[in-house]
């Protein structure tokens, strides 16, 4: 079914007359011709002669002509067919775009295939004669154009009857080849479309089923409000997983698309009602999407907001005009919406450090420090949380590295679970909310000025413990052994670390300067003179150091001598104000007999008009037995006998003084 081997112009043309024959005719013409002259007689047989191979020559040419142009008309008639069948075959375009026109079509196809098929021979056929009339007949001339009027002669007619008919036969070859070439590849194209097609069907078949299933979940849903705050996690673990399992829907989807992607780049372009059943596969996947996205970032918001890692029950803290918010690394600061500012510290907060300033005409720092944290101590309700439960709340919470960082979120839960067990245990009523955002917003200025939102557990540990219910002693071996190592011991970085949180304290209130400075290094190596050489001391060093209310920490055993004598009555008149009972410290001269001041008079320097107070000074926050005024007594009557230089060389100080250098080498922490 190949095409013939068409001849090209390469033929060696004819040299005589016609034929073979005619060649003959010649030759014995010139015979006759030469014996013409001994026979003249003989001239008009020869002439009747060529009379009748002339004859025979116009006959064999007319059946030349009949036959050529038999031939020539077979192949006009194929070449007429072949193109109607192209132009045909052009106008089944474009394919449909579902399976049923496509089912169509092809059945159509294959008919017009058909009959192409049978038509084969017939063209082959005609093709072939066309091929063996060229192999008699060749030619190698060009085509000449003959001028008007000049005849053509008999060798040049079978020349342009050839060079026509192998024209005609490599037009219709052309085109025999293309259509059958067209016919196949239209074939294939249409088997492809249509399997392209019947997955299309069938996974939209699929998908609907699918994303129906997941629109009856979705359906299902309850409202964000409507749940339950501690069940908010499971269902965010819900969703996600839900999410998780629709990606082979997803990946169904992109498939499906991506199909009908191919289809357009091959010129198929879905049916309308394909087109619409795939664009509403895609809007119900968007809008699944869109649900799942919007039903995971809501139950995120609410567990975020209301859940147990949540603030939110912390907004009561504050009243209106104020509004609790909350930064990006979760520490607090309030709105006040009426004055249109901002600020770190809670309303209550602020109130309380101007209250504080109440006290700054006390002369004695330590005092001074102690009464302002006393106030703080109750303000956070931590003078009535024992160490015991802060003990086993640090426990819970897993709070045991004491170099471990917190962020808010943890000391937030570790506040709530703190004064939630006050509550239960005491069986009084605690505004927790309050509570804990006091507490928190102390802690902060205390060990985050900067608002980082980030404290050691250390930190969090030293600033509750300091202030919260217990024996001094009790707090002492407490806070030692946050810093001790397996075998009780802590060497001088780790003691340097535990001082270096404690003195933030006072410095927070603007104290630092009267405790040593901010460089503790001095006090670590006061402490470590109680157990001189060794390079790492005990517990029982440390509470000996830690009794003679060395100068850096003085003002906790203060703190719990203005706790211990907020109840205490003394039955004694002030000196100088006249109060009595005297109420708080007791402070007693021993250089004076009966000479007895109250603590607002003795802490702030008031005295009476034109008498001054005379040192040595005892201090009571007890009140007195018989046994200590019999002490008081004899130490009065030998201080009578005493010079004023006696005094001034033998200092009386409340603490041991450690080097003060303010602000100096920061010790490593």
């Amino acid at each position: 079914a190949g095409r013939p081997s068409w001849p090209g112009c390469h033929c060696v043309p004819c040299q005589s007359t016609v034929d073979g024959e005619g060649q003959e005719e010649g030759t014995e013409c010139r015979r006759l011709r030469g014996g013409g002259s001994h026979q003249t007689g003989d001239m008009n047989l020869c002439w009747n002669e060529i009379k009748r191979k002339s004859h025979n020559i116009r006959v064999r040419l007319e059946a030349f002509s009949d036959n050529s142009g038999k031939l020539q008309l077979s192949l006009q008639e194929i070449i007429e067919w072949l193109t109607a069948k192209d132009e045909e075959l052009s106008e089944q375009l474009p394919i449909g775009g579902d399976v049923g026109a496509v089912q169509h079509q092809r059945e159509f196809h294959q008919a017009f295939m058909e009959d192409v098929k049978s038509r084969g021979p017939f063209i082959y056929s005609v093709l072939e004669s066309a091929q063996a009339f060229l192999a008699q007949h060749p030619f190698q001339e060009p085509e000449e154009t003959l001028t008007d009027g000049k005849e053509v002669s008999p060798r040049r007619r079978i020349l342009n009857v050839s060079r026509s008919v192998w024209k005609q036969a490599n037009v219709a070859s052309d085109l025999w080849e293309k259509l059958t070439a067209r016919c196949v590849d239209r074939h294939r194209h249409m088997e492809r479309t249509l399997e392209r097609l019947l997955q299309i069907q069938a996974a939209m078949e699929e998908l609907a089923m699918a994303l129906e299933q997941a629109e009856g979940v979705r359906d299902a849903w309850e409202p964000v409000g409507d749940l339950f705050i501690d069940s908010l996690q499971d269902h965010i673990d819900a969703t996600k997983l839900f999410k998780e399992e629709l990606t082979q829907v997803k990946e169904g989807m992109k498939h499906i698309n991506d199909l009908a992607h191919q289809l357009a780049i091959s010129d198929v372009h879905l049916s309308m009602e394909n087109a619409r059943a795939l664009e509403h596969l895609n809007s119900r996947w968007k809008v699944l999407q869109g649900s799942i996205e919007e039903r995971l970032k809501q139950l995120q918001d609410a567990h975020r907001d209301f859940g147990p890692g949540s603030q939110h029950f912390l907004s009561s803290s504050v009243q209106i005009p104020w509004e609790r918010a909350i930064s990006p690394n979760k520490v607090p600061y309030y709105i006040n919406h009426q004055a249109q500012t901002t600020c770190w510290d809670h309303p209550k907060m602020t109130e309380l450090y101007q209250a504080l300033a109440d006290l700054n005409n006390i002369k004695f720092s330590a005092y001074r420090t102690a009464m302002k944290l006393r106030r703080v101590q109750k303000a956070l309700r931590l003078d009535l949380v024992a160490l015991s439960s802060l003990v086993e709340v640090f426990r819970e919470q897993e709070l045991q590295q004491g170099e471990h960082v917190m962020d808010v979120v943890e000391m937030i839960h570790g506040l709530t679970a703190l004064y939630e067990r006050l509550e239960e245990e005491r069986s009084i009523l605690v505004n927790i909310p309050l509570c804990v955002d006091m507490c928190l917003n102390w802690l902060l200025n205390v060990y985050d000025s900067a608002r980082n939102g980030k404290m050691r557990v250390l930190s969090f540990k030293m600033g509750l413990v300091s202030l919260c219910n217990a024996d001094v002693q009790e707090k002492y071996k407490y806070l030692f052994r946050q810093v001790s190592g397996p075998g009780g011991l802590t060497d001088q970085r780790h003691l340097s670390l535990l001082l270096h949180e404690a003195i933030q304290i006072p410095r927070q209130l603007g104290e630092v300067a009267a405790f040593g400075g901010s460089n503790v290094e001095p006090s670590v190596r006061s402490c470590f003179r109680v157990a001189p050489g060794k390079p790492a001391i005990e517990v029982s060093h440390f509470l000996e150091w830690m009794s003679l209310e060395p100068q850096s920490m003085v003002w906790l055993p203060v703190l719990h001598r203005v706790t211990a004598a907020e109840s205490t009555k003394h039955q004694a008149k002030c000196y100088v104000c006249k109060q009595c009972p005297i109420k708080g410290f007791r402070y007693r001269s021993l250089k004076q007999f009966n000479v007895d001041i109250c603590q607002t008079c003795f802490l702030t320097g008031r005295t009476t008009k034109g008498k001054k107070l005379h040192y040595p000074i005892m201090e009571y926050y007890t009140p007195t037995t018989s046994g200590e005024k019999m002490r008081d007594f004899a130490k009065t009557l030998k201080n009578k006998f005493r010079s004023k230089q006696y005094f001034t060389k033998h200092p009386q100080r409340g603490y041991l003084p450690v080097q003060s250098v303010l602000e100096a080498e920061s010790s490593e922490t």
